[in-house]
Parts: C-alpha cells; sequence; structure tokens
C-alpha cells in the first residue's frame, strides 16, 4: 500500500509530528481504504479520509496541509495525470512500527520452529530456489552494506534482492538502516539455530541514524564515528553543518529524529 501513496521522507517526518495531515494523488481508482495503517521509515500512518474531489475545488488550506510549496505548485503537479480522478488522502501518525518491538524479542523455542517454517515456505514458493538462508547469512557478515553490493553478491537484480529483504523484515530478522541493514537480535537467534552461534562485533547501542537523511550525510557521519542519534546529540548543529554531505535538509531530519527520542543538538 505505502508504494501506492509514495510519501517522501520529508512529508513522512511533518506527518508524524502533525504538520501535514493531507496528501492528494490522481488514481485511477482509491488504492487505499479508510484504516488501513501505511508501515513507514517513521512509523506507522493511518489513512483517515480517502474521497474523489475535483481539482477546481482545491484550496490553499489544502496545499499548506499537504506540504505543497503553494496551490499553484499543488494543481501543477497533480496536472500530471490528467486522465485520473483526485483523491484527497487523509493521514494520521498512528505510532511507532510494530516490528521495532519485535525485532528486539528473542524468539521462544515455538517460535523459533515457526519463523524456520516460514522460511521454509519463502524458500519453496520463490522462482529463484532456497534464498532465505543465504540472504540472512549475507547480511549478518555484511551489515550496513548498500543492497546493491549485497545483490550483487547473490547475482541477483537489486529490487528482487530489496523485495525479498522487505519479507524477512516482516517477520522482525532483519532491519533497515541508513545504508544497508543488519540482522536484528531476532534475527541472530534464528540464523544461531540454524547455523550454530558465531562471533559478531559488539552491537551498537542506541537509536540508528533515520533512513530519511540521505546516504551522503549518512556517509559523512560515519566517517566521525557518528553512528547512533545519541553520538549525533553530542554535537551542535553548527559543528555538524561543518561536515562534507551534512546539509540543511539533513541537519532539519536528525533534529526531528532526535526530538522523538527526547534528544537534540548540543548547545553552540
Amino acid at each position: 500500500m505505502l508504494r501506492r501513496v509514495l510519501i517522501r521522507p520529508a512529508e513522512l517526518e511533518a506527518i508524524r509530528a502533525g504538520d501535514i495531515d493531507l496528501a492528494f494523488r490522481r488514481w485511477d481508482r482509491a488504492r487505499v481504504k479508510v484504516g488501513t495503517r501505511l508501515k513507514t521509515a517513521v512509523g506507522l500512518l493511518e489513512v483517515t479520509s480517502v474521497d474523489p474531489v475535483p481539482l477546481s475545488s482545491l484550496r490553499a488550506d489544502d496545499a499548506r496541509r499537504c506540504g505543497a510549496a503553494s496551490l499553484a505548485a499543488l494543481k501543477a503537479a497533480l496536472n500530471a495525470r490528467p486522465d485520473r480522478q483526485v483523491f484527497r488522502v487523509g493521514l494520521t501518525y498512528a505510532g511507532p512500527d510494530p516490528r521495532d518491538s519485535l525485532r528486539e524479542t528473542l524468539p521462544t523455542p515455538a517460535e523459533l520452529a515457526d519463523l524456520v517454517a516460514r522460511l521454509d515456505r519463502l524458500d519453496a514458493a520463490s522462482s529463484v530456489g532456497a534464498w532465505t538462508r543465504a540472504t540472512l547469512r549475507l547480511i549478518d557478515a555484511n551489515p550496513e552494506v548498500r543492497a546493491p553490493e549485497l545483490a550483487e553478491q547473490l547475482g541477483r537484480p537489486t529490487p528482487e534482492f530489496k523485495r525479498d529483504v522487505r519479507k524477512l523484515k516482516e517477520s522482525g530478522l532483519t532491519e533497515s538502516l541508513a545504508i544497508g541493514y543488519r540482522l536484528s537480535p531476532r534475527g541472530e537467534a534464528v540464523l544461531d539455530h540454524e547455523d550454530g552461534p558465531r562471533e559478531r562485533a559488539p552491537r551498537r547501542t542506541g537509536t540508528p541514524l533515520p533512513r530519511s537523511i540521505g546516504a551522503p550525510a549518512t556517509r559523512a557521519l560515519r566517517a566521525a564515528d557518528l553512528h547512533t542519534l545519541e553520538a549525533v546529540s553530542t554535537w551542535t548543529r553548527r559543528d555538524l553543518a561543518a561536515l562534507h554531505g551534512v546539509g540543511p535538509i539533513a541537519l532539519d531530519r536528525l533534529a526531528s529524529a532526535m526530538t522523538a527520542v527526547g534528544l537534540g543538538y548540543a548547545p553552540d
């Protein structure tokens, strides 16, 4: 469902903050229903309304509530598909993604058996053959590595690889990072059950960097040994802005992410 709404990172942050509560889309038919919950990078969004509306009925307040620069800008964006109906979609932030807590929960023996059976079913249903364990092992050995590089190691197209990783994420086995992935504690437990325990580098404690800040900012922060929001909060905004690749948009998104967990930039 999320792919049909196509909400940009800045809009997601604004919805979480309560600054945006509408989206406008050109569809041949309604693509979401009232009550639908969308899993996004900032948590769950709930669809509160879905109404077909004439383009001529839109007003400046609609543009403000959907984050458009102006009413003219909103109409210009919608004019790209004039053959389709305009839909007015109400949205609200519905809380953290339940997969966040699931990832940290170690499975019971019964849950382990269920998870292994689910992996077997995914393998059996795949046109490329067994892929689940190979993907888990690859991510485990290569945390924070870009999806295209991982996909290349498996000889798979990147979109197909990313689609399959999302299936693992649904079971709480993987976590998407600002760049790349890592296994969750739940995923590590499943892989250790399959292969036996292995030595791993200690997991970083703290809140991961938000995926919305972009790859250049993420690389710059990692180069400065800033891998979590807690580490970022020890720096001033001014000092972070001096890092090549960390621009105003990334700084704003970092600020929003920190506010959500009770943090902020260090005072100048």
